[in-house]
């Protein structure tokens, strides 16, 4: 995503020191440079390559523009283990579901400590190098149980988790060669440099962040509002979108009835950004 004029690298960097530390202490970016990335993607012709889905390729957007600070790749078996088991990373911090890249028996073959994977989207574009770390099997009976409280696949998580990830995870750092590209609702996409940027130049000191997967409601305008209020801030109406579960209101509808009800706000005193 390219970012608004008006949002230079140089009041990302102070926005980026605005606010408090991003959690973990600092606001990850794992996009390399482009004369490295240019290396990466001629490197990559000796690579194993790995087709992303959807999934993946969200996680991994996340993980290179910082939303998932401060984790610098796909979670490791510690890491793994430790949120599965106490809701924190292996140091301590708080993480509650893990991150994980899972790939399928065969291809589990061709990849080893040590080893590099190219990782592409759908279409085959080159998004990122994987650098392994360790790959192993896990139980994912136990992940379900420790993660959503149960192994009955009515649970959409878990009925993703035994229904359609693979049977081995890749941990491993993370360098990014380019971002996903959304065409759709590009202006309410935001990195969270991008955000804290855009809150820079509002001269917003405080926000509250509302996150959601529906649409919202009088109760909820009422409720964020107040909020809001309570403690004399900004509002950030931050909705997931992307993979819907199944008889959710898909995000295309639920992003128009977002923008709707901006109006209903005091001038400037909301912000909507898609998650």
């Amino acid at each position: 995503m390219l970012l608004m004029p008006e949002l230079q690298t140089a009041e990302i960097s102070r926005a980026n020191n605005f606010f408090r530390d991003a959690y973990g202490g600092e606001l990850i970016d794992l996009l390399a440079s482009a004369k490295r990335g240019l290396e990466l993607q001629s490197q990559s012709q000796a690579w194993p390559s790995w087709d992303m889905t959807p999934r993946q390729v969200f996680d991994l957007d996340l993980l290179m523009n910082g939303g998932f600070s401060p984790l610098r790749g796909f979670m490791t078996r510690a890491d793994y283990e430790s949120a599965c088991g106490t809701m924190r990373l292996a140091d301590g911090r708080l993480w509650p579901i893990p991150v994980v890249l899972d790939v399928n028996e065969q291809f589990k073959r061709h990849i080893a400590p040590g080893s590099t994977i190219a990782l592409r989207d759908a279409e085959g574009v080159m998004l990122a190098a994987l650098h392994v770390e360790e790959v192993w099997r896990p139980d994912r009976l136990a992940e379900a149980e420790a993660v959503y409280g149960t192994t009955s696949t009515d649970h959409p998580g878990v009925s993703y988790l035994l229904n359609q990830t693979d049977t081995w995870y890749v941990g491993g750092w993370v360098e990014g060669i380019q971002r996903l590209t959304q065409y759709d609702f590009p202006n309410l996409r935001h990195t969270p440099a991008e955000l804290r940027a855009e809150f820079l130049r509002f001269g917003w000191s405080k926000v509250v962040a509302f996150q959601t997967p529906n649409a919202m409601h009088r109760a909820d305008h009422e409720m964020t509002l107040r909020a809001a209020n309570e403690v004399r801030a900004n509002l950030l109406i931050h909705p997931c979108v992307g993979i819907t579960k199944q008889g959710e209101v898909d995000y295309f509808t639920r992003v128009r009835c977002y923008e709707a009800l901006l109006a209903a706000y005091p001038q400037d005193t909301a912000k909507l950004s898609l998650l």
